[in-house]
């Protein structure tokens, strides 16, 4: 979760800076000192004019270029004594471009050592974050980001998200520079077709871009050279990675419904068609390729005459599956309701439909990609803040392994494990022992020492859970099948237990879902929450009284006007 305290930092420094410069300026004004007024450095989409460079020394310029870490730093993380890297005062120029391909390589080797959420984002993200404030120093970015990001890197897609997600939005003009930088179409898409890194960059870009951009600004970005672009990058000469995150970046140019017909009208769905049977390849970057096809044929790109999957999937021997009623709209849930994926670039987590008290359980997860996951247990008092990146293992009532940056994380701090990271196909083993108070954590049969911190905060209500960080996925196990690593002492499966109805077993595509909800007919006193129960609790102090009282004890600030919620007083005259 610690990149997402990043996002907080980078946002309140931003702020800070903005209110120094605004006062400066009136400053200025009044003394008459100066002739020219100071521009804040924020770009937006809804601006048309970009802001010009400021001057700089030669002297200074060297004086700033030496302090960007060199290539053979790039691995080891900042030194602790070094006190954290402050933002540019309001008499300082903006940083040129310095060598900018250096920084995207440091934050992309620092993200996996640091863990501690208290310490300050790197000097490279920072740096980054500031040369993106201008048109020229946001296209050096994105430039950099698609020229430098190996392809072998898991977390390298992450990263571009990353970074972009936290700089500033572009400009109008930015968005127009770049498009003709990169001159997309569909001949530039089988040029360098052995070097794939810059296609996968490329493309993990306009789909970060078209996540962050909205209305107008997102169907301006689709042009029909990018479209074609994409669509060629889908074909099956290409390389697998490319085609994935080809079809990402569709998906959420698809989020808005003027790019969603547009891309439906290419005939897309006859090309996921073939990639859909991928879905259960032994290839597991096929695999993720075939996953997200069949996604979007169920959720998208709809294609006449075709069956979707949750109306034939044989769902007669699940009894326990992810619980798709309690996860956000960004989370991928299979048909099968046992395999899921993030291709947001929120923290999304999931849990099991099947809770324990007492007892011995196991369960296995397949590893499809190797990125950051955290994976174990969690409680019905866990809380999972998706866009704040609270996830298993980041509160006192859940425990997680992470085989990518190998730690086991409990109450938001970490401690590292002996595992070696974990790869595409390795098999993680959870093993929960509530007689012996104490959970167990294997990496393809080797066992690591038991965890026992969660057990002095709860002992009951165990679900199995998972978050994940953007483009990671993974196969759950919960006993519906044999398992490759049973461990020697005597366990019961959530699949030998648990119960579900026929009707629980779907997991409905989107589409569907909201043709329910609109049926749905809703009570005029009904908590604003729920839905379900009648609204008869007023939170005190703030008097706000529109929740039952199951969602209000769950509640820590009030929803609506965000006061911290003292006690709460059940009004009986609203029963009815």
């Amino acid at each position: 979760m610690i990149v997402f305290g990043w996002a907080v930092f980078l946002a309140s420094r931003s702020l800070g800076q903005g209110l120094l410069w605004t006062l400066e300026e009136h400053i200025a004004h009044l003394l008459w000192t100066r002739s020219a007024t100071i521009t804040m450095g924020n770009s937006c989409i809804c601006r048309d004019d970009s802001g010009g460079e400021d001057s700089v020394d030669t002297h200074q310029q060297q004086a700033e270029n030496s302090a960007v870490p060199t290539a053979d730093t790039r691995s080891q993380t900042r030194d602790p004594v070094r006190p954290p890297r402050r933002g540019r005062g309001p008499h300082e120029p903006r940083r040129k471009k310095q060598n900018v391909d250096g920084l995207v390589l440091d934050t992309l080797a620092v993200i996996r050592t640091l863990v501690d959420n208290d310490q300050e984002p790197p000097y490279s993200m920072i740096t980054l974050h500031e040369m993106a404030e201008t048109d020229e120093g946001w296209l050096d970015v994105v430039q950099s980001l698609i020229r430098v990001i190996p392809l072998e890197d898991p977390l390298g897609p992450a990263v571009i998200t990353l970074l972009l997600d936290e700089c500033p939005l572009p400009t109008k003009d930015a968005l127009q520079k770049l498009t003709e930088i990169l001159n997309l179409n569909g001949e530039v898409a089988c040029q360098d077709s052995g070097h794939p890194a810059k296609h996968r960059n490329t493309s993990a870009v306009l789909g970060c871009l078209a996540e962050k951009l909205a209305g107008p600004a997102s169907i301006g970005l689709l042009s029909p050279g990018i479209l074609e672009y994409l669509l060629q990058c889908l074909k099956l000469q290409s390389h697998p990675t490319v085609m994935l995150f080809a079809l990402i970046a569709l998906e959420k140019f698809a989020q808005t419904s003027e790019n969603k017909l547009t891309i439906s009208e290419s005939s897309i769905s006859d090309r996921l068609i073939t990639l859909e049977s991928w879905a259960d390849d032994s290839d597991y970057l096929k695999r993720q390729v075939g996953f997200c096809a069949q996604w979007s044929l169920d959720n998208l790109f709809l294609k006449e005459g075709r069956q979707l999957t949750y109306e034939k999937v044989d769902l007669s021997n699940i009894r326990a599956m992810l619980n798709s009623n309690d996860v956000s709209e960004y989370l991928k849930i299979s048909p099968h309701g046992l395999e899921a994926r993030c291709d947001a670039s929120s923290f999304e987590s999931v849990r099991c439909t099947f809770c324990v008290d007492a007892g011995v359980w196991y369960y296995e997860v397949t590893v499809v990609t190797s990125g950051v996951m955290q994976i174990g247990w969690a409680t019905r008092d866990s809380k999972f803040l998706n866009h704040e990146g609270y996830g298993i293992g980041d509160d006192e009532y859940s425990c997680a392994y992470d085989g990518c940056r190998q730690l086991i994380w409990y109450n938001a701090r970490s401690k590292p494990h002996v595992h070696p990271c974990w790869k595409e196909g390795d098999t993680v083993g959870f093993l929960l022992d509530l007689n012996e108070k104490q959970m167990i954590f294997f990496l393809n049969g080797n066992q690591l020492p038991p965890e026992k911190q969660v057990f002095s905060s709860t002992v009951s209500g165990f679900f199995a859970a998972a978050s994940f960080m953007s483009y990671q996925q993974c196969e759950f196990n919960f006993g519906a099948k044999p398992f490759k690593y049973p461990p020697s002492i005597k366990f019961s499966t959530f699949n030998d237990y648990a119960f579900l109805t026929a009707e629980e077993k779907i997991i409905l595509p989107r589409h569907r879902r909201l043709a329910l909800l609109k049926q749905v007919s809703i009570r005029e006193n009904c908590c604003s929450l729920c839905c379900d129960e009648v609204a008869d609790t007023q939170l005190k102090p703030c008097g706000h009284s529109d929740l039952c009282m199951d969602c209000a004890l769950q509640l820590e600030t009030c929803p609506l006007c965000r006061k911290e919620i003292v006690s709460r007083v059940r009004q009986i005259s609203h029963i009815s």
